[in-house]
């Protein structure tokens, strides 16, 4: 629920200009979701919004994106939170996500540059990633273990 509604508070932001918190829970109730003051200010402080100017001279939500390793950053997080478990089968690893999020956390796979993997493939909950060989699977299953915790 918490990641559809940053997904959706990002794609809101994106399309209009959003000066308040109140403008913001408007147009998240006008899209189904029911949500508190309290909510909106902590998504924007998770998702680390910042106030910008628009073209019009007045002053906005956007996201706050600096470098890419800022990028990466919230992509191994969206990775972490998301992550149900692995295993591998000669050359590949099966990643099992929460409903949802498997093309979030294949995003952050890929973000990472594994020269190891060759690709990601990313359903609704499961990811299928291609390895070089099958050592590699076996140490990339024990890599997300280890960053799980």
């Amino acid at each position: 629920m918490k990641y559809n509604r940053h997904a959706k508070i990002l794609e809101i932001i994106e399309k209009n200009v959003i000066e308040t918190q109140e403008e913001l829970a408007e147009k998240l109730r006008e899209e189904g979701m029911e949500v508190t003051q309290a909510t909106i200010s902590r998504d924007i402080k998770e998702l680390r919004l910042i106030k910008v100017m628009s073209e019009d001279g007045r002053y906005r939500y956007a996201a706050f994106e600096p470098n890419a390793s800022s990028i990466s950053g919230r992509l191994l997080t969206v990775f972490t939170e998301s992550f149900v478990s692995c295993d591998y089968a000669n050359n590949l690893v099966v990643v099992k996500t929460l409903p949802g999020m498997a093309q979030a956390a294949a995003a952050a796979i890929d973000s990472l540059k594994w020269s190891e993997i060759v690709g990601t493939i990313a359903g609704d909950d499961t990811i299928l990633i291609i390895c070089r060989a099958e050592k590699i699977a076996e140490e990339i299953v024990k890599k997300f273990n280890r960053m799980i915790g």
